[in-house]
Formats: C-alpha cells, sequence, structure tokens
C-alpha cells in the first residue's frame, strides 16, 4: 500500500499522531509519504520517523488564505498524479478540504474509477462559532463531507456534525498518547519538584498542561484559582505550556492577586502529573486529549470540562467533570478534590482503571490499516 499523510500547520497532538501513524504504518509494510509545511517537519522530523517514511513540503497554512490554498491544491494535485498513493489521509478540516479538492481533480484527469485514490479525513478539532470564520469553516466541513469516501473524528460530537453534514461513512478516530515509562515518582523527585516550583511545607499543587491559546480555557482556571484564597495553605497553581496567550495570562494573574508558576514548556510532565495533588483540564473543547489520557495514567485526580472526547476518556468515575465556563463549579470541584482525601483515593484508583482501558499506539495504528483496507477499492 502507498500511503499520503497530509496535515496542515501544527505545534502539539495532530503532529505527534501523524507521525504515529506514518512510523506504525510503514513497520506493516505500507509506503509512506507525508505532505505538509517544511516547519512541521521540522518540528516532528516526519522523515526520520522509521524506514519507508518520506515527508514532501506543502505549504498549508493555519487559516484560509486563497493565494496560498490554491497553491497548495495545485502542489497536492501533481504530486498525486505522480506519486498516485492507494490511500490519502488527510488531518484537519483545512488540510482535508484541499486534499479533497485535489483527488477530485486527480480523479476526474484520470478519466475513470481505475486505480482511484481512497480519501480519508481524520477531524481533530470542532471548528469555529460564528463570524467569517465559522462561515469558511462549515464551507470546509461540507467539502471534506462530500468528498471523503471517509471520515473518522475524535469525539461523538464531532461524528454528529460530520453526519449532519452528509458524510457517506463516519467513524471513531483512535488518538493515543504514548505510554510513558516514567511516571512513577520517587519521594526524593517530587521533593525536588516542589522546591523547584516553591511550594511550601503542606502546600497542594494544580496542575494545567497545554497550548496557552483560547481553546484551552485557562483564563478560566485563573479565577477559579481566586477563590481558594481561604484554603490554607494557599494551592500552588502550576501552568506548563506555551502559547500566544502567555503574556496575557501571566498580566490576569498579575492582576488577581495570584502566585501561579508559569513553567513553560517541560519534558518532565509525566513526573510533574505524577507528583501534583490535582490536575485540571479547563478547556473550551477537547477531542482525545493527549494530555488527559496521559494524567489518568499517572493516576492523579482529574477535574476537566464536560466537552468533546473528555466524558469518552474518562467515564463519569475517573474525574470531576463539570460545565465549560462555568468559574464556580470549577473552583468547587478542585476544593473538593483536596479538602476530601477519600474523594482524592477513589479518583485515583479509577483514573488508574480507567487508563487500563485507554488505547494503545498499536491499537491506533490497526484501526487506520483496517478503515483504508474497507474503503479502498
Amino acid at each position: 500500500m502507498k500511503l499520503a499523510l497530509v496535515l496542515g500547520t501544527s505545534t502539539g497532538g495532530t503532529g505527534r499522531h501523524v507521525r504515529m501513524l506514518a512510523a506504525g504504518c510503514a513497520a506493516r509494510g505500507a509506503r509512506v509519504e507525508v505532505f505538509g509545511p517544511a516547519q512541521t517537519d521540522r518540528d516532528f522530523a516526519f522523515g526520520g520517523a522509521a524506514p519507508g517514511v518520506g515527508f514532501t513540503a506543502v505549504e498549508i497554512a493555519d487559516r484560509p488564505r486563497l493565494p496560498g490554498d490554491l497553491r497548495a491544491i495545485g502542489r497536492l494535485r501533481r504530486l498525486f498524479r505522480a506519486w498516485r498513493p492507494d490511500v490519502v489521509h488527510a488531518h484537519g478540516l483545512r488540510a482535508g478540504a484541499l486534499a479533497a479538492i485535489a483527488v477530485a481533480f486527480a480523479r476526474t484527469a484520470a478519466g475513470n474509477e481505475h486505480g482511484r485514490q481512497v480519501l480519508v479525513v481524520t477531524v481533530h478539532n470542532a471548528p469555529p462559532a460564528g463570524g467569517v470564520t465559522g462561515a469558511i469553516y462549515r464551507v470546509l466541513e461540507l467539502i471534506v463531507a462530500r468528498n471523503a469516501d471517509s471520515v473518522l473524528c475524535v469525539s461523538a460530537d464531532l461524528e454528529d456534525r460530520m453526519r449532519a453534514a452528509g458524510a457517506r461513512r463516519v467513524g471513531h478516530a483512535v488518538v493515543p498518547a504514548p505510554v510513558s515509562l516514567t511516571a512513577d515518582v520517587s519521594a526524593e523527585t517530587r521533593a525536588a519538584l516542589r522546591a523547584e516550583f516553591g511550594a511550601d511545607p503542606g502546600q497542594a499543587i494544580v496542575l494545567a498542561v497545554g497550548r496557552l491559546a483560547v481553546q484551552k480555557g485557562f483564563g478560566l482556571l485563573l479565577d477559579a484559582a481566586a477563590r481558594w484564597g481561604d484554603i490554607r495553605p494557599p494551592p500552588l497553581l502550576v501552568i506548563v505550556g506555551h502559547g500566544p496567550l502567555a503574556a496575557d495570562l501571566q498580566a490576569r494573574a498579575a492582576s488577581l492577586g495570584l502566585t501561579v508558576r508559569f513553567a513553560g514548556h517541560r519534558v518532565d510532565v509525566p513526573a510533574l502529573l505524577a507528583a501534583a495533588d490535582v490536575f485540571v483540564l479547563p478547556s473550551v473543547w477537547e477531542g482525545q486529549a493527549l494530555i488527559l489520557q496521559e494524567a489518568l495514567r499517572a493516576g492523579v485526580p482529574v477535574v476537566a470540562t464536560r466537552v468533546g472526547g473528555n466524558p469518552q476518556l474518562t467515564g463519569e468515575d475517573a474525574a470531576i467533570l463539570v460545565p465549560p465556563g462555568d468559574v464556580q463549579r470549577l473552583a468547587e470541584a478542585v476544593r473538593a478534590v483536596l479538602g476530601d482525601p477519600a474523594l482524592a483515593a477513589r479518583l485515583r484508583e479509577a483514573a488508574a482503571a480507567r487508563a487500563c482501558a485507554l488505547p494503545d499506539e498499536d491499537a491506533a495504528v490497526a484501526a487506520a490499516l483496517a478503515e483504508y483496507r474497507h474503503v479502498a477499492p
């Protein structure tokens, strides 16, 4: 099988997922070529993922730009006609729509269905709501739904959206987090992490991890933290990640009089999760959040918003799920975990049990290959 994987600009989960699929499919005998922005290859080194994986630069921007999009469609069409992949698997609505148009041109040029290229699209994120951008993404949804042989979605709400848009085949995308081998944290490591962040004896650590962007809801978390001032000692909030809202969030924390550790990018997130007293995911929307899977594997008590794929990952027992945007409920949930050792213990136990049922990378690759075989002519 010749497999073309297409993605746009990515700095996180989508890029890691595509690299994992590329390596896994190549290890099972497929010839794999990844098509995407040069910067994405510099970030994820697709060409070095495994023997049999190559990379070709196609500049697919993170926002709709007509001249650049037309160039990307033309380049994809030429590359697909030259390389003749059996399956094109695009990731994200923008990459999916551009790939759909390019595949449609290639099919028309072929003049018949013999050797036609199959198109699979994975939808990783909810489209923006309202405004011009929302309208554009609605068009992208329709292009994907009407042209893809299969649409895979990371959450049930996205599956419903794509069915409503007219997709002929909709399925569940398996997007696992890498299984870490470093989640066990010794007393010495925990003490060192607490000292690094300046935690006082007996002070609880509330941990959040993610890109500092609107989707992740960290402003809501800061507002919730302002309501923990009566807890003694007050919990220490540690936020790991970087992104466009870094300066705004730091200013917001200062204006609220909060002591927050903005830790930036870290390579020891599994250890941080295992050392935390509670992990909070306050997102506006999530698919199959990799960090949430990592938190379950670390056995840390979880508070998360009831959005997207979060309930599917945690179930009703392995996390306290609160409505998105509800500062009071978020603050109360964290307070409940910190104030009730029995509740925290139940959440830890349920998280560890839930983690055992999470799919691994082998399962994700097997599911993708099964889908390719199902829709390929």
